[in-house]
Parts: C-alpha cells; sequence; structure tokens
C-alpha cells in the first residue's frame, strides 16, 4: 500500500530544517531532506528545489553555518550545523507553531 504524499505546509521547512539538524548533528543537505521525508512516515516529499533555497535563506540569516565535508559515499559535500543564533530561533519557530496550531484548533472545536 503506498502512502499519499504531500508537500510541507507553508512557513513551517525552517522549523523542519532547524529541528532536524539540532537532533542530528551536522548533516549534508540530501540527508537533512531524507531525514525530514522519514520522520513524517514518508508522507512529505522534498525535493532539492525546496531544501536547498531553504538552507542557502538559514545560512544567510546566520542560524545554521557550512563547512566541506565527505559524504557516505565519498563526495564533497556542503556539511550544515545549526549555530546558537539557530537554536533560539528553533525556539522561536516552535512557539509560533504551536500559537498557530492553538489558533486552528480553537476554531476546529467551535460549535
Amino acid at each position: 500500500m503506498s502512502k499519499q504524499q504531500s508537500e510541507v505546509p507553508y512557513g513551517t521547512l525552517d522549523l523542519l530544517v532547524l529541528r532536524t539538524l539540532a537532533v542530528m548533528g551536522p548533516l549534508h543537505g540530501y540527508a537533512v531532506a531524507r531525514r525530514i521525508e522519514q520522520v513524517s512516515g514518508d508522507t512529505l516529499q522534498l525535493s532539492q528545489g525546496s531544501v536547498h533555497p531553504a538552507l542557502i535563506r538559514l545560512e544567510q540569516e546566520g542560524w545554521i553555518q557550512t563547512e566541506w565535508g565527505i559524504s557516505e559515499t565519498n563526495r564533497k559535500v556542503k556539511v550544515y550545523s545549526i549555530t546558537k543564533a539557530g537554536r533560539k530561533q528553533l525556539l522561536v519557530e516552535v512557539a509560533n507553531w504551536e500559537k498557530a496550531t492553538s489558533l486552528v484548533a480553537r476554531f476546529l472545536e467551535e460549535s
């Protein structure tokens, strides 16, 4: 039986990437995307076209940093890790997510 795959909910990709790097430690971009898909139970489908711009944006904000490393397949890759500022931003992203879901829940419970 195949699972129906969907895209990342709007506005949550930064949260997912920061959380993945906070939990897993340094990873290259492909590994970040695969980990997010794995944790979602393969219900989310991420393309390089969505993950790469997010990684660049997060690096420009100073929330992640890069260094060159070697992949499991012995290829030279950029490895991303979360910064101290990124950990603070992760807390902000989590609080924003909790506020948003709480708000929607109130509407769904309204009779």
